[in-house]
């Protein structure tokens, strides 16, 4: 499992023509969008598009978030494989369990190919997510000013958005807004899966003290990935899906939506904002 594998590249010049007051040829940076092939011992357990980079974390949050292990522990070793063909190299990942640890194929992973953008494919999973993954209970209190200040924190970090414009970015945070991991893809489960897996990686889960925030809109799959990580607050600068906010409602987790310019909606669990609960309790009475 083990060899030096050349590193891929994230992003890649394109030629462009430009139209505007005058048109121009020129060039443009665009992100890289390639497959990654996920093995387990010789078979093929999945491929996945993603943007090269972190792939390592990537398979590990992966295989945790979408129940194909049962604990982030039970994944031993991933390695990029070297006896692939050059052309395929940096693009195959081979897994290794501890010793007693199996798949559990039941999971909901959407095994086979695996579009960086694509739900849950039609799969009847969500009544099936209470009773694999536990509420979330506890959890820090974060206030107005930290929510506010999380999506510029969030961006300091995307240099890769910066130079393409074409990725999404995920990032974990703690209660006073200090970052404790990021991570960019062009898929935005890929990159939720690239902080868990780093944090699993760092033995760090459950992260019950986190927030996790997230460029993109907050659909149940995210969620259902910060619940099984044991994140209790969730931020997304776009908006959610009343799938997620009903997984969210239920697994006690607060989510708040469309943080952008100083404000936002939170949908559940405002107890955790400061000066949230009154208004939240408010607001049922109203309902």
């Amino acid at each position: 499992m083990s060899g030096r594998v050349p590193a891929r590249r994230a992003r890649a010049s394109v030629p462009v023509v430009r139209l505007g007051e005058r048109t121009r040829a020129a060039r443009d940076d665009v992100v890289v969008e390639e497959p990654l092939e996920v093995r387990l011992g010789r078979e093929t357990l999945l491929v996945t598009m993603r943007t090269p980079g972190r792939d390592l974390d990537l398979v590990r949050g992966l295989l945790f978030t979408e129940g194909l292990v049962s604990h982030p522990q039970d994944v031993a070793a991933v390695a990029h494989c070297v006896d692939v063909p050059r052309a395929a190299r940096g693009n195959v990942v081979t897994v290794a369990l501890r010793r007693g640890a199996s798949l559990n194929r039941d999971g909901t992973l959407r095994v086979g190919l695996v579009s960086s953008a694509c739900g849950v494919c039609g799969r009847a999973v969500v009544d099936s997510i209470g009773r694999e993954v536990p509420v979330i209970a506890g959890g820090p209190t974060v206030t107005r000013a930290v929510l506010a200040g999380l999506p510029s924190a969030l961006q300091v970090g995307q240099d890769l958005f910066r130079a393409t414009g074409g990725l999404h970015a995920a990032g974990l945070f703690d209660a006073r807004g200090r970052r404790l991991a990021l991570a960019e893809d062009v898929g935005r489960h890929n990159a939720v899966d690239k902080v868990i897996g780093e944090a699993a990686r760092f033995g760090r889960l459950p992260l019950s003290e986190a927030v996790l925030v997230v460029s993109g809109r907050a659909g149940f799959e995210i969620v259902h990935k910060a619940r099984r990580a044991g994140i209790p607050i969730l931020c997304s600068v776009s908006a959610p899906s009343s799938l997620a906010v009903r997984l969210a409602r239920e697994g006690g987790q607060t989510l708040v939506g469309f943080l952008r310019e100083g404000r936002c909606n939170v949908y559940c669990g405002a107890g955790r904002v400061e000066g949230g609960g009154g208004a939240a309790t408010r607001a049922a009475r109203r309902g």
